[in-house]
């Protein structure tokens, strides 16, 4: 496939906030070096890093062309406010927000550009698909169509995909308030900013947006809610996903210290081999695969 440039203005600014992250951002780093579609707007937003992750990302940027790399610094702990940092730097058309740990495929701002241009205007952005293994695998290719056709109709106006791949339309996103600590400054934060985004529009899903998240993270717990509350998200209807994140979900999450830091407690290593190994085994044309 043909890269694929703009030869005007960038059009996409990339969000990613990362927290000691050497490990992996080298990895997800390369993803955005092969990404087909030229130019965009990357901003990283280091958010108190101890390790190389900041050298890291000052010698990637240094070496980019057709990707204009805006390296910020966030010094308020938690994930949250280093989104809001890097999103209010945003100015262009479309806005992306990925994470730091995450395997991007090369077309995924191609697709996700055509899918925006041709989308009806009442389609603010879409929510790509996390495929943990074999993205190209039958059951892999299912599922992101039953995601992306079915799930909607029977779980309307919720969140089927995580804040590791977000695509907007960037005046929606931030009208709607996008990721900030005032609004929610909770754990689960990009399931809250879903409902907050369907006050602006349709929010969708497209089998070819798909991306690999790292499975890192073994224990859940803190940074989860409980199968009931799971149950009560999908039951509650539109009209009433108010009460349930701000009437409900925010007492408890705040009852049991669930706010957006624990995401800083890390309970993984820092293999770089086996980091590098684990993204895109079976994947064509991965740029982790090479070298």
């Amino acid at each position: 496939m043909q890269d694929e440039r703009d030869n005007g203005a960038a059009r996409w600014t990339v969000v990613i906030p990362y927290f000691n992250e050497e490990a992996f951002l080298p990895a997800t780093l390369a993803c955005l070096s092969a990404q087909r579609y030229r130019p965009f707007r990357l901003v990283l937003v280091d958010n108190g890093s101890t390790d190389a992750g900041p050298a890291c990302a000052a010698r990637w940027a240094a070496k980019q062309l057709g990707i204009e790399t805006i390296l910020l610094s966030e010094e308020t702990p938690g994930q949250v406010h280093a989104l809001a940092r890097g999103i209010a730097a945003a100015d262009t058309e479309f806005l992306a927000i990925a994470d730091a740990d995450t395997y991007y495929p090369p077309d995924w701002l191609a697709n996700a550009t055509r899918l925006l241009d041709t989308a009806p205007a009442r389609t603010i952005g879409f929510i790509g698909h996390d495929i943990r293994t074999r993205p190209y695998s039958l059951r892999a290719r299912l599922k992101r169509r039953f995601y992306s056709h079915v799930a909607p109709l029977i779980m309307p106006h919720q969140a089927h995909g995580g804040g590791y791949a977000h695509l907007f339309r960037t005046e929606p996103f931030k009208a709607s308030g996008g990721y900030s600590p005032g609004y929610w400054p909770y754990v689960l934060k990009d399931h809250e900013l879903v409902h907050r985004l369907f006050k602006q529009g349709h929010v969708a899903m497209h089998p070819s947006l798909w991306v690999q998240p790292s499975d890192r993270r073994a224990d859940r717990r803190a940074v989860r809610w409980t199968l009931i509350e799971r149950l009560l998200y999908h039951a509650t209807p539109p009209g009433l996903k108010d009460w349930f994140w701000y009437g409900f979900m925010a007492r408890r999450f705040q009852a049991r210290g669930q706010r957006d830091t624990v995401l800083r407690q890390r309970g993984w290593g820092t293999d770089k081999a086996r980091t590098r190994a684990y993204y895109m085994q079976d994947s064509p044309g991965s740029p982790l695969s090479q070298g």
